[in-house]
């Protein structure tokens, strides 16, 4: 069984601290962390925002949001003495000189311990953060800093940032989050891969017949319109939680579990990704914008109608990517991702290749390939289908049945949100589960390839009705090259 093990004692400031992300994912899982026993006595959570703010009034927010996101359950009082006695706020405007100096009074009253910086703010206030603590003096050896996605719109902001960060934390200070490295099943993907006998041999073009990789919303862009439609699906998913997932899918065994020696795997998934271009992009590529529909038998508006103006933002893109080297050569990966689709979910599809000569006959029934499909949510876990007789007299007839696992099932415990596992691997100052700079640099080239692609050829969104898998152009994506989307997400 997993133990938690605690951390050393930090400081732990959280930029945009009054905020929704911080209020909704960082302080519950703060509190749970706290409440498994990895913080020791002394450590501090300081949150810092614009807002004119007393401690007490923090501390007050911070039990309100707990009991909004937290079941009465989890919200133990003897916990919360304990964490409300680690908060503090700290008034303070990035852009300007004001309330620097009493930051750096509170964190200089223990300067040899950790210092973990995170930026839950816009990402054109990164670097400026980076240099308001430099100028500080809040910057040790121990002190790291952690940007939340998106880091840039393109690769050549992407790099802006980066550079203006990098001008005063060390790389190896620096950590790019994102929260689906975080999620148990995709932890478990390298455990699946390389601690298996069975299945890294078929793990190629050979066994494999091709990948699908599925992440589904069933919400809308709601109040966050405006800031959609600077974005999109591509940008705000494909960069980044997708593009992870594929690297982790398809690299290659690395030398170790070291941080180092798994990024320079994924950096050459990456590298060998095959561009679309203006002569591929609509054989390779579909985009897609939710018209009203219904979701769960409720009316939902469409996205333009959420917008209040007519926009060709997409909120729904397929693709298929190609991965041109010896392990992946002619197996594809058809990657997806929407907004207002039937239902919330995550999900990695392995789609074996049918057996070489199928000896039953067409009165035994369809065999069907074997598919292994990993859930990354909701209900995480693992199901591998398996071709097995029906029992019974009369007849031979084969049927599909799956081998199921579920994390909740097999392992009869709380296991942490992903929030709570990078958390703790910051303090930890361990970057294996965080995006390194070249890494983000190199997903950005191929999706800038695919946005000049489009806008090279005028390629516009195809409308698809809410509550739907997404626009027709989706599936003749895969239709083109006989196959087909794996529809029974649960």
């Amino acid at each position: 069984m997993a133990q938690f093990v605690p951390v050393e004692t930090f400081d732990l400031v959280i930029f945009g601290g009054t905020g929704d992300l911080a209020q909704r994912k960082l302080l519950p899982s703060l509190f749970h962390r706290d409440s498994d026993g990895q913080f020791p006595d002394g450590s501090r959570i300081i949150a810092a925002s614009r807002a004119t703010m007393s401690d007490e009034a923090f501390v007050t927010l911070v039990r309100e949001a707990l009991e909004t996101y937290l079941t009465d359950d989890e919200l133990d009082d003897d916990v919360w003495e304990r964490f409300a006695a680690r908060l503090s706020y700290v008034t303070l405007d990035i852009t300007t000189p004001d309330g620097w100096q009493t930051l750096a009074d509170k964190l200089q009253q223990f300067d040899d311990r950790i210092r973990a910086f995170y930026l839950a703010t816009i990402p054109s206030l990164f670097g400026e953060t980076a240099r308001q603590l430099s100028l500080a003096g809040v910057i040790n050896e121990r002190a790291r800093i952690v940007l939340e996605k998106p880091v840039g719109s393109d690769r050549a902001s992407a790099r802006e940032i980066n550079d203006a960060v990098g001008q005063y934390f060390d790389e190896r200070q620096i950590y790019r989050i994102d929260h689906y490295l975080g999620k148990e099943t995709v932890q478990n993907l390298s455990a699946l891969r390389f601690a298996n006998s069975l299945l890294e041999p078929l793990w190629n073009r050979t066994h494999i017949d091709h990948v699908q990789i599925t992440v589904s919303e069933h919400i809308g862009t709601g109040n966050r319109a405006q800031f959609y439609d600077r974005t999109g699906a591509l940008r705000d998913m494909v960069q980044n939680h997708i593009l992870q997932l594929l690297c982790l899918v398809a690299m290659e065994p690395p030398l170790s579990m070291h941080h180092d020696d798994i990024r320079n795997e994924k950096i050459k998934v990456l590298k060998a990704l095959r561009p679309i271009t203006a002569e591929t992009v609509k054989r390779a590529t579909a985009r897609g914008q939710y018209a009203a529909g219904a979701i769960s038998g409720e009316a939902v508006p469409g996205y333009s109608e959420e917008l209040g103006e007519a926009s060709d933002r997409e909120t729904f893109v397929a693709l298929r990517a190609d991965i041109d080297n010896w392990r992946w050569n002619g197996t594809p990966f058809y990657l997806r991702t929407g907004k207002r689709l039937p239902q919330k979910s995550s999900e990695i599809v392995i789609q074996f290749r049918a057996v070489a000569h199928p000896i039953f006959g067409d009165a035994a029934g369809d065999m069907q390939a074997n598919r292994l499909i990993i859930r990354l949510q909701p209900n995480e876990g693992m199901m591998l289908t398996m071709v097995t007789k029906e029992p019974g007299p009369g007849g031979f007839q084969l049927r599909s049945l799956p081998l199921n696992l579920s994390f909740s099932e097999a392992f009869q415990l709380r296991y942490p949100d992903a929030y709570e596992r990078l958390l703790m691997e910051v303090l930890r100052g361990n970057p294996a589960l965080f995006m390194r700079r070249d890494e983000v640099d190199e997903a950005w080239r191929w999706i800038d390839g695919i946005i000049d692609a489009w806008s090279e050829t005028g390629m516009s969104v195809q409308p698809y009705v809410a509550g739907t898998w997404g626009p027709t152009a989706s599936a003749v994506l895969l239709d083109r090259d006989d196959r087909a989307w794996y529809q029974d997400i649960s």
